[in-house]
């Protein structure tokens, strides 16, 4: 498995969380007002759509953009018979959506993906004048929790050279904020974070590291099972588990006027 390609990993991404609803209201009920009317959106990098739920579960509709066949076929059978978003292959540097159709671009854990001068360009085109772009993480929120750091650096001692690339961690989003401001596309950056927590069941806890790409790139098959063992021993016995997380969105406005 390589970094970045999720096909094998389509199917377990329904066990993944969503991202926090609270941001999502706030971030609407600003840019409804800034453009005074209810934003058309694109998720772009929309994964088996994640994001794109909680985007629908708040009142939008739009685009879904996703360039992993297997994601992106996950994501329409979840969405059957629902008329709020359009899916179509396309990534973050070539969405294929006209210019000027959306209100507001979001990407939910996938803008570290991108060639970001280049998406960012993107984005420009496709949004309508004073249009937002938002870039959302959803990572567990480790600190709050022993029982999962414990697991984390247990993990590390496994794969001792392991670099953590898709946990949206404070340290892997470091110059997220120079990215988004360093074209003359965008302005006006602001960051939010919100804390939540989710109760899983034990198969939809190890479903979730089932589908986690970094670990399984560099761990390699051999000991990504022995970290897989090793977590099923941690939550032995366990019913249920409580799982802390951080939604952390940084959002910037269009210069297009």
């Amino acid at each position: 498995m390589e970094l970045g390609d999720f096909t094998k990993l389509a199917k377990d991404y329904v066990n993944r969380v969503g991202y926090s609803e609270t941001i999502l209201r706030v971030l609407c009920n600003h840019i409804d007002t800034q453009i005074q009317r209810k934003p058309k959106v694109a998720d772009v990098g929309a994964g088996t759509g994640k994001l794109t739920e909680n985007l629908e579960d708040i009142g939008l509709s739009g685009y879904a953009i996703e360039p992993n066949d297997a994601m992106r076929q996950e994501g329409i059978k979840l969405f059957e018979g629902r008329a709020s978003f359009i899916w179509s292959k396309g990534t973050a540097e070539t969405t294929n959506l006209p210019d000027n159709c959306v209100d507001w671009v979001l990407m939910g854990s996938s803008f570290h993906w991108t060639d970001a001068p280049l998406a960012l360009k993107e984005f420009h085109r496709i949004l309508r004048p004073s249009g937002f772009f938002t870039a959302i993480w959803n990572p567990r929120n480790l600190e709050r929790s022993d029982f999962h750091m414990d697991i984390e650096n247990t993990i590390k001692r496994i794969v001792p050279e392991l670099h953590r690339v898709s946990s949206g961690s404070r340290k892997n989003m470091t110059g997220t904020e120079q990215k988004l401001v360093s074209t003359p596309y965008f302005e006006n950056l602001f960051l939010m974070e919100a804390t939540y927590d989710v109760t899983m069941s034990h198969e939809r806890y190890m479903g979730a590291w089932r589908s986690v790409n970094d670990i399984q790139a560099q761990a390699g098959e051999k000991r990504f099972h022995q970290i897989l063992d090793m977590i099923e021993e941690k939550i032995y016995g366990m019913d249920e588990i409580i799982v802390p997380y951080m939604s952390r969105a940084f959002t910037v406005q269009s210069t297009k006027k």
